[in-house]
């Protein structure tokens, strides 16, 4: 009895660990979301989903979606959406963050400001440097500009996706590994933002960033021909 116990505790857990990790991406690749949709994407039962979201909000991983922060998906009262925190995102893990935070204040001592920013419009040219720029009069060409752009990001680790919004779509990273350094240089976030300006020809809004604390980084892009005015 006592060995059948110790062979299946393990396996237990494990099982347990893999579906928590699962609920933990959907939170982050596609939060604010609701316990159904976890339920149904993942297979699990509405008491499953809440013993992991329980377990989740206890540790301070995840919460309940501020009201600023939920999609609405139809009438009525919303369902109840969970997003991940700032806790959560942080046991991802953020590669190389220390290291990468003593290069930027040495390359800011020796080169001052204007490195940083050269650095940063350097770095963001090196993920988006294979997409075309948008012909701002077409609607559709900006709106699949603004798609490869999150492609371009999403390859590079920033589960990035968009999502139609209004008179515009928004371009969502919901997560940045580099985060914390973008905490301490905000050179890194303005650079995106100018380099999604320039690709999509149009004014871009960025409407929050994880280094602030939000849960993703979301840029509005508004889907207005200038050539029907």
């Amino acid at each position: 009895m006592t060995s059948q116990s110790a062979v299946a505790n393990p396996v237990t857990v494990g099982v347990e660990g893999q579906t928590r990790a699962a609920v933990v991406k959907l939170l982050l690749e596609e939060g604010p979301i609701t316990a159904s949709e976890i339920g149904t994407r993942l297979g699990l039962s509405a008491a499953g989903v809440r013993r992991h979201l329980d377990a989740l909000i206890e540790s301070g991983e995840a919460r309940t979606a501020s009201a600023s922060s939920l999609r609405q998906r139809g009438r009525g009262r919303p369902a109840k959406q969970f997003q991940i925190t700032a806790t959560g995102r942080g046991r991802l893990g953020h590669t190389y963050d220390d290291l990468a935070g003593a290069a930027m204040r040495q390359l800011r001592e020796i080169g001052g400001d204007a490195a940083i920013e050269e650095f940063a419009k350097r770095r963001v040219q090196a993920i988006v440097g294979d997409v075309e720029p948008a012909d701002p009069t077409n609607v559709d060409n900006v709106e699949a500009t603004a798609d490869a752009i999150a492609e371009a990001f999403n390859a590079v680790g920033f589960a990035a996706s968009t999502r139609p919004v209004g008179n515009g779509v928004q371009i969502c990273q919901h997560h940045c590994p580099v985060s914390h350094v973008a905490e301490e240089f905000p050179e890194l976030c303005e650079a995106e933002q100018q380099a999604f300006r320039q690709l999509l020809g149009t004014h871009v809004q960025r409407l929050a960033t994880i280094a602030n604390g939000d849960c993703a980084c979301t840029t509005h892009v508004p889907l207005v021909s200038t050539g029907s005015r």
